[in-house]
């Protein structure tokens, strides 16, 4: 990445107690502005990772640099990288806990201290970019699962963050549902936000990211989205399948029908534009 890091770990590691090494000598930098996949099977350390870049889990080594500079975990130190960098965990009803929509979203701006104008600002700019206005006041327990992860998204918006961290966003969301959710983040990506999500998606992390960071066996390797993916002894060592995507580019190229640096489509439906007429 060329980018300077917004947020960085360096040589981190964790381990649970009582429990095995999950991570051990990480290095991992979210640049800003680009949009970065966390890729890695179920158990690979992705959400422990995550926890560690956004402050929940302290690195062994006290390595965790914002801007460079390490951070603090003392109040002062923990608010100034959550303000820059927001968790959004997998499951909603973990993160929603207000008795409504616009209760909840305006929960991290209170506690910033600002003024209620600024508040309210913050709630209203949130709910417009998940596009869930109408539901500010909406009971969080009447919502349905697409809704409960768009508000708990609001929450972490409201806090005009730099870095987005999403773990797992698309996870339980019917197609029409993941849709929606990956026009809110172009939208939040276009609007200045850099976002990271982790998954085990790779035809997501494919079409969706500009980089990719892999989680295997044999460490973590960050790289452009469409290398990293194509490496099939990495995916292999990372238990992930070979994307779709990649799959199709190669039956088109071995017909003729894709030459050169020509991409080859990202979906189903863009396969359609290379259909042969019967």
């Amino acid at each position: 990445m060329s980018e300077s890091p917004v947020v960085e770990l360096v040589d981190a590691g964790y381990a649970y107690a009582e429990g095995p090494q999950v991570l051990a000598g990480v290095d991992f930098a979210v640049a800003a502005g680009r949009s970065l996949a966390l890729l890695g099977r179920n158990g690979s350390g992705k959400t422990t990772l995550l926890r560690l870049l956004s402050g929940g889990l302290r690195c062994g080594r006290d390595r965790l640099l914002l801007d460079g500079e390490p951070v603090s975990y003392d109040r002062a130190g923990l608010t100034r990288l959550r303000t820059a960098v927001q968790l959004v965990v997998q499951d909603p009803d973990d993160q929603l806990f207000a008795a409504s929509v616009g209760q909840d979203v305006s929960f991290g701006p209170m506690n910033l201290g600002l003024p209620e104008d600024e508040v309210r600002a913050r709630v209203a700019e949130s709910l417009e970019a998940l596009d869930i206005t109408a539901l500010e006041d909406r009971p969080t327990h009447l919502l349905s699962y697409g809704q409960r992860k768009r508000a708990a998204i609001a929450g972490a918006v409201a806090m005009r963050p730099r870095v987005l961290i999403l773990d797992e966003p698309t996870a339980g969301l019917d197609p029409h549902g993941q849709e929606r959710l990956l026009e809110v983040l172009d939208r939040l990506r276009k609007a200045g936000t850099t976002v990271v999500m982790a998954t085990h998606d790779v035809d997501l992390a494919l079409r969706w990211a500009d980089d990719a960071a892999v989680l295997s066996p044999a460490g973590l390797r960050t790289g452009a989205v469409s290398a990293l993916l194509a490496d099939r002894e990495l995916l292999d060592a990372a238990r992930l399948r070979r994307p779709w995507a990649l799959a199709a580019a190669e039956v088109l190229r071995a017909h003729g029908l894709l030459t050169g640096d020509t991409p080859g489509p990202r979906t189903p439906e863009e396969l359609d534009r290379w259909a042969v007429p019967a």
